[in-house]
């Protein structure tokens, strides 16, 4: 069951194929028994209860803040949907975990060595150029220069899902950017309780923070006092996480938020040290920007 499968998972992963093949359970929820907030975008701040945003700006119940989240409605329309998905249906899609399969286009990256070269990469192709072209459109992404692009599917029929987790701190920077395609679909927000060293996020935190959140996480309790943060992503819509949301919470997709096809178009950039003025900028950094700006068909 750990050893890698035809489905795609591997170790502890497992989708509705892997899990019907081998006789095992699927993952649990790992929020059931806390408390569940679902963000407003009207006022950023997350709220007891569900579909709050209807109840905006007269809210009942408690809230909590919740920076470092910007939801952009309507963000592509269907026309500039239906672009986007036949593009990718006309690339072959690769084998991912949990049901997901996907298309990754950027340089090839070890988190654990940290170590990053070109690789195969040549740029993106064509018939995405006008979604980054609208990105930077965004008053929060007018300077965002897109280094990786990987659009990842979710279908019901494998019980596709993601697992909590943080975009690696050490290359990616600090924008982490969703188009959501297709369907509606909800983003699970979980505190963070584990070692700075994990998705390298001692890079991102100076010592003070690291040893007071590394004191932190070592309280359970404490941090158990922290809310499950529910973001819905409607369909055309725009994604950005930044901040605390970005390097303080882990986020997932569940399968049960899964209820029809879902394609997600996640973006990511540098960290400043592969940008101009960097340490890594002319060793390594150039040339990938420069490989960044080639679309291809």
């Amino acid at each position: 069951m750990f050893m890698p499968r035809p489905c795609g998972c591997k170790g502890i992963r497992t989708c509705l194929i892997c899990e019907r093949e081998f006789d095992v359970e699927p993952p649990g929820k790992h929020y059931e028994n806390k408390n569940k907030y679902e963000y407003c975008y009207l006022c950023e701040k997350a709220w007891e209860g569900i579909n709050v945003t209807s109840n905006h700006p007269h809210h009942l119940g408690l809230s909590y803040d919740f920076p470092g989240v910007q939801l952009v409605l309507d963000f592509i329309t269907q026309d500039e949907e239906k672009e986007l998905v036949d593009g990718c249906d006309s690339i072959s899609w690769d084998l991912s975990q949990s049901g997901r399969r996907k298309q990754n286009f950027g340089p090839k990256t070890n988190f654990k060595k940290r170590r990053i070269n070109a690789g195969s990469f040549y740029g993106f192709p064509a018939f995405s150029k006008f979604a980054q072209e609208k990105l930077r459109k965004e008053k929060i992404l007018s300077d965002f220069q897109t280094i990786e692009q990987c659009a990842i599917e979710y279908r019901v029929e494998t019980g596709a899902c993601i697992d909590p987790h943080i975009d690696d701190s050490w290359v990616w920077g600090e924008r982490v950017i969703s188009v959501n395609l297709l369907s509606d679909s909800v983003l699970t927000m979980t505190k963070y309780t584990g070692s700075m060293e994990r998705y390298n996020l001692n890079y991102f935190f100076s010592t003070e923070t690291t040893k007071e959140s590394q004191r932190q996480n070592e309280n359970l309790d404490e941090q158990d006092q922290f809310p499950i943060v529910r973001i819905p992503m409607p369909r055309y819509s725009l994604l950005v996480l930044y901040g605390s949301a970005r390097y303080e919470w882990e986020h997932a997709i569940y399968r049960s938020d899964i209820k029809e096809r879902r394609i997600c178009m996640a973006y990511r950039e540098f960290t400043p040290e592969y940008l101009q003025g960097g340490k890594n900028y002319a060793s390594i950094g150039q040339e990938i920007i420069s490989k960044a700006q080639s679309f291809w068909s």
